[in-house]
């Protein structure tokens, strides 16, 4: 992630290793909270908060989060 405050969508898409179409799923599902400088834009805190609420889960089916089962 460097050194940066805040990343574009397709830069969040590129660090969680989805698409762009993924990143959005998440603002409208309110798990990633996005603002708006010009174009959406997600902080540093935010992907790092995100990653630490939903680790151990299957994102999926953002409908239908769950544990992951081994």
């Amino acid at each position: 992630m460097g050194d940066d405050l805040l990343f574009t969508v397709p830069e969040v898409a590129a660090i969680l290793k989805v698409n762009n179409n993924k990143v959005y799923a998440l603002f409208r599902a309110g798990m990633l909270t996005p603002l708006r400088l010009g174009r959406l834009k997600v902080s540093r805190s935010e992907l790092i908060a995100f990653v630490e609420c939903y680790k151990g889960k299957d994102l999926s089916d953002l409908s239908n989060v769950k544990s992951i089962s081994w």
